[in-house]
C-alpha cells in the first residue's frame, strides 16, 4: 500500500453516512478516499432499521433494487403494556410512496454502497483496515487530511475536505476539539438476538412494557429477534452479578414467547452485548476543512431506529453543497460555507428527531401511577389516526409528502 493518497475528500469511517456520502460524491465527479478500520461489514448488533423516508432516499439512489430480497418490510407496530395491547399503528394506511420502515442487515447496505462506489473507481477508494490517528493540520490553518495505521504501517490522506463519519464514539471528533456535550440516559440497553418464535408475525415491531422495564423485539433476516431491553444507567455489572436467571426472568415478564429460546440460546453473557444510551449535542459540526456527519455530529437513541435514518439523509444533504464548493473554487472559505449550510439544513430536523425520542424515553420510565397514564396516553392515540400519523411523521415522515408518486426534502437544498 502506498503510504499517501489525495483526494478532494477523505471521509473517516465506512458506515451508512460514510459510504453513502461517498457514492454520492464519486457520482458528482468529487474525488473521495474513505478511511475503514474495518476489514469486513459483517457488524453485529448494529442498527438494522432503515426508517420510510431513507428506504424512499435508497430507491432514488438506486440502491432499493440492488437490495431486492435483503430486507423485510414492516407492516406494523404494536405496543403492549402490563399484558395488554394499547397501540397498534398499520404502516398500509399511512398516506406515502414508501409507508414502511424495513429491516435491512448492515453487511447487505454497506456491501451494496461499496459495490456502487466501485462503479466510480476513478473518484472513489475504499481503504480498509485503516484507523484515523490524528489530524493533518499545518499551524493554525485549516484541516488538511488525516494520519491513518495500517498493516502496511502508517499512511496519509491529504485533501481539502475531512468528513468524520465515524459513528457514536466518533474519534475524530475527539481529535477535532469541538467542543459538544455528552447527556447520558437513565438506561442502558442489553441486546441479544434468538430464534424467531412460532406464535409472531414477522411485519411487526413489538414494544413490551411492565412497569419500568421495557424490551424491543425487532424481526431479523432471515428468522431471527433481535432483543433489547433496558437496564439501568450502569447497571451490567449488577445484572451479571446476579446471574443469567436474572437475565431469563426479565424476558419471562416482558416476551413468556421468548422464554424457551433464551434459556437454550443465551448460556453466557458473551452472547448479549451492551448499548451505553447516550446522546451528544454540538453546537458547530465543523471547523475549517472539517464537518462531522452521523452519529458523529448528533448522537441518537435507538428509539424509532433513527441513527441509520439521519445518517443516509445526512449524506444526500451533503454531497450537493460540498460538490457546489467545489464547482465554485474549493476554497476554505467555500467549504466552510457549505458545511454551514450543511448544518443549518440538518439541525432542526435532528432535533425533532431526538426530542421525539427522549419523549418515548420518560413515557418508557414511568412507573407505578405513571405507567397509568402512560397507557391512558398511548389508548388515546390508539384510537385517533390522524393523531397516531401525526406522532409518527415526526420520526418516519419528515421528507416525503402524502400521495403515491411524489415526496420532496425539506430545506434549501434538493437532497438527491
Amino acid at each position: 500500500m502506498t503510504n499517501g493518497l489525495t483526494a478532494q475528500v477523505c471521509v473517516v469511517g465506512g458506515g451508512p453516512a460514510g459510504l453513502t456520502l461517498a457514492v454520492e460524491l464519486a457520482k458528482r465527479s468529487i474525488s473521495v478516499v474513505v478511511v475503514e478500520q474495518s476489514g469486513h461489514f459483517d457488524r453485529s448488533f448494529r442498527g438494522e432499521s432503515i426508517s420510510p423516508d431513507s428506504v424512499w432516499l435508497l430507491d432514488r439512489l438506486g440502491l432499493l433494487g440492488r437490495l431486492d430480497g435483503s430486507y423485510q418490510q414492516m407492516h406494523h407496530m404494536e405496543i403492549m403494556d402490563a399484558g395488554s395491547t394499547v397501540l397498534r399503528a398499520d404502516f398500509t394506511r399511512f398516506p406515502y410512496p414508501h409507508p414502511y420502515p424495513v429491516e435491512l442487515p448492515q453487511p447487505a447496505l454497506l456491501s451494496a454502497l461499496a459495490g456502487l462506489g466501485e462503479e466510480h473507481l476513478e473518484h472513489f477508494t475504499l481503504v480498509r483496515k485503516a484507523t484515523a490517528t490524528g489530524l493533518l493540520q499545518e499551524g493554525d490553518g485549516p484541516v488538511t487530511g488525516v494520519r491513518a495505521r495500517t498493516p502496511d504501517g502508517e499512511m496519509t490522506v491529504r485533501a481539502a475536505l475531512t468528513v468524520a463519519a465515524d459513528g457514536r464514539f466518533s474519534k475524530v471528533r475527539e481529535m477535532s476539539g469541538l467542543p459538544y456535550t455528552r447527556v447520558p440516559l437513565e438506561r442502558d440497553v442489553v441486546w441479544l438476538k434468538l430464534p424467531f418464535p412460532k406464535e409472531w408475525d414477522d411485519r411487526t415491531y413489538r414494544i413490551r412494557i411492565h412497569g419500568d422495564q421495557h424490551g424491543l423485539f425487532i424481526p431479523t433476516q432471515p428468522d431471527s429477534v433481535r432483543v433489547g431491553f433496558n437496564i439501568p444507567k450502569g447497571g451490567l455489572k449488577e445484572l451479571r452479578a446476579q446471574g443469567l436467571p436474572a437475565l431469563y426472568s426479565r424476558l419471562d415478564r416482558l416476551a413468556p414467547e421468548l422464554s424457551a429460546a433464551v434459556r437454550s440460546e443465551i448460556r453466557s453473557w458473551s452472547d448479549t452485548s451492551m448499548l451505553d444510551i447516550f446522546t451528544t449535542l454540538m453546537p458547530r459540526w465543523h471547523r475549517p476543512g472539517l464537518i462531522l456527519t452521523g452519529d458523529a455530529a448528533h448522537t441518537l437513541t435507538p428509539i424509532l431506529g433513527q441513527g441509520v435514518n439521519h445518517a443516509i439523509i445526512d449524506a444526500v444533504t451533503l454531497a450537493p453543497l460540498v460538490q457546489q464548493a467545489f464547482t465554485a473554487g474549493g476554497t476554505p472559505e467555500q467549504l466552510t460555507c457549505a458545511a454551514e449550510r450543511f448544518q443549518r439544513a440538518r439541525e432542526a430536523s435532528v432535533g425533532k428527531s431526538r426530542q421525539l425520542q427522549l419523549r418515548q424515553e420518560r413515557l418508557f420510565a414511568l412507573h407505578g401511577a405513571g405507567s397509568v397514564l402512560r397507557r391512558a396516553l398511548y389508548r388515546v392515540m390508539d384510537h385517533s389516526q390522524p393523531l397516531k400519523q401525526r406522532v409518527l411523521a415526526g420520526a418516519y415522515f419528515q421528507l416525503q409528502k402524502p400521495g403515491p408518486h411524489q415526496a420532496v426534502a425539506q430545506g434549501p437544498n434538493s437532497l438527491v
